[in-house]
């Protein structure tokens, strides 16, 4: 009986160490991104939002990319030392806001700071996967850090990860005619 006990506690317990939801308010999981957020839109970064959180989260790690592209894994956005005590990003961030927020944004792949939304090649739909990591600590990486960078200064530190995916196609690629990047 005591191992049964012991046996359960131990189930409940890491059920709520690895536990970690990211959503979005304007797309579901598996759903199509608002053109609002990408390229042919307003290029706005998507609000997103995180519960059940781990414990012992020092800080989160939030990269988007998109493992469609023509030249493989095209990075849109890395923002990395999120404190622990923030539970959302909201729509349209930009480094000035992220400053306040006591986060970083890293160098992505169109070699910009911040976020580049969905700007797929004509033909079909790209998947974006946006994926939060929960960590027990800071990243130690210097400022405009590269996704690649980060991954490596997160190994050991890793307490939960999560992902949320989402669809994007141009618009002009659903009308035969023109072209994107990624």
């Amino acid at each position: 009986m005591r191992f049964l006990i012991t046996a359960m506690s131990l189930i409940f317990l890491s059920a709520d160490l690895f536990a970690l939801n990211l959503k979005s308010s304007v797309f579901e999981n598996g759903g199509y991104i608002p053109g609002r957020y990408s390229c042919e839109g307003k290029n706005y970064s998507p609000p997103l939002a995180w519960d059940d959180l781990p414990r012992g989260v020092k800080s989160f790690v939030l990269i988007v990319d998109d493992p469609d592209a023509p030249a493989g894994i095209w990075v849109h956005w890395v923002v990395y030392n999120i404190p622990a005590s923030l539970e959302k990003l909201e729509e349209n961030i930009d480094k000035k806001k992220i400053d306040s927020l006591g986060a970083e944004q890293g160098k992505n792949d169109f070699g910009q700071i911040g976020y580049n939304g969905p700007c797929p090649p004509a033909g079909p739909a790209h998947k974006y996967s946006f994926k939060l990591y929960a960590l027990d600590r800071e990243v130690q990486a210097g400022p405009a850090a590269t996704k690649s960078e980060l991954i490596e200064r997160m190994q050991g530190h890793i307490i939960a990860e999560t992902k949320l995916s989402g669809f994007y196609q141009r618009q002009e690629a659903r009308k035969g005619e023109g072209d994107g990047k990624n």
